[in-house]
């Protein structure tokens, strides 16, 4: 796992490499056409498509929502998906649920794009147009680099379509960064008591970073850690801080200070313990900072993905787990 996210660096910089032709391929696409989309995703590539809906909603405004599998694959539902653009993702591109869906939807006239770790995969066969992560065979169950991969080729699939640039030379130097500072991780995992629980917070575009943490840590650790939109905290979850827990908040620079502050406020009134993946803050006495990237909003999410993914394998690896292979997990999920 460590030796995987040491590679992302070089996996960002070989889709910087490849962009010109990458963007070819999207613009291929009826990019004009498309009144909706809809995101296909299982695991950790579900959380890394939470990131390009911010994307899609907010640099291109039209609606985007997470697919329903089973919609297909248990109720046999006929998809109605004229002018829809289904983008799947997915690491193996194996899993049978996720290729009925986007045969399903390529049936009810949907264009399918895939965004996968094998290029001859069922899921990039059955899609009418597929990318590739570039992130080679990953060995360790808990994905890494192929998140991170998924995190920038969303960002360059809506750029194309935005027709915005990106600053890869800056994203490569800040991943080179996190990578190698990731003993100043270790001294603070050290030093971090999970058992009084773990919860992880983002808004906006780190809200998938907040899931991916959880999740990551969950996978590795074996244990239960809940994640939240911040916003959504408050709303009832909040109820079950107290003063030992653990929080941990995914803020990168350029994150909404207004649209977090409220929930901020309040748990800083409850715990002492908080933890940040990021720069968007100013952090008080007493809060640690497990490092972040000087960065757009959108690209910081993409090079903070490197420090939760250390923090969750330095985490089990302190409690004596095997952070390459947690006890009942495979490596590919075939859900049905």
């Amino acid at each position: 796992m460590r030796a995987e996210i040491a590679q992302i660096p070089g996996i960002f910089q070989k889709l910087a490499d490849r962009a010109a032709a990458i963007t070819a391929q999207v613009e291929k696409l009826p990019l004009d056409s498309f009144d909706s989309v809809i995101l296909l995703a299982r695991g950790t590539s579900d959380n890394a498509a939470l990131y390009l809906k911010y994307l899609i909603e907010t640099k291109i405004g039209i609606p985007c929502g997470l697919a329903s599998p089973s919609v297909v694959t248990v109720y046999q539902t006929k998809l109605k998906f004229k002018n829809c653009l289904v983008i799947a993702l997915s690491q193996s591109g194996q899993s049978p649920d996720l290729i009925s869906y986007a045969e399903a939807a390529k049936n009810g006239g949907a264009k399918v794009l895939a965004l996968t770790n094998e290029a001859n995969s069922p899921l990039a066969k059955a899609a009418g147009l597929h990318l590739y992560l570039e992130a080679g065979e990953e060995k360790a169950v808990a994905a890494t680099k192929s998140y991170s991969a998924e995190l920038l080729l969303s960002l360059l699939v809506v750029s194309t379509w935005a027709k915005e640039v990106i600053d890869f030379a800056a994203l490569v130097s800040e991943a080179n960064r996190a990578v190698s500072n990731i003993d100043s991780v270790s001294k603070i995992v050290d030093n971090f008591d999970h058992t009084f629980g773990i919860t992880t917070l983002g808004r906006g575009f780190s809200y998938a970073n907040a899931h991916e943490s959880a999740l990551k840590i969950q996978e590795t650790l074996k244990i239960p850690v809940s994640s939240f939109s911040s916003a959504d905290y408050l709303h009832g979850p909040i109820s079950s801080l107290h003063e030992n827990s653990r929080v941990i908040f995914l803020a990168p620079t350029g994150v909404s200070i207004t649209g977090m502050a409220a929930t901020v406020t309040r748990i800083r009134e409850i715990t002492p313990h908080i933890y940040w993946i990021g720069n968007g803050f100013e952090i008080k006495p007493g809060e640690i900072s497990l490092g972040g990237a000087n960065l757009s909003e959108t690209l910081a999410v993409i090079a903070d993905s490197i420090v939760l993914q250390q923090f969750a394998m330095l985490l089990a690896i302190k409690n004596g787990l095997n952070p390459d292979a947690p006890i009942g997990l495979l490596k590919v999920t075939k859900t049905k």
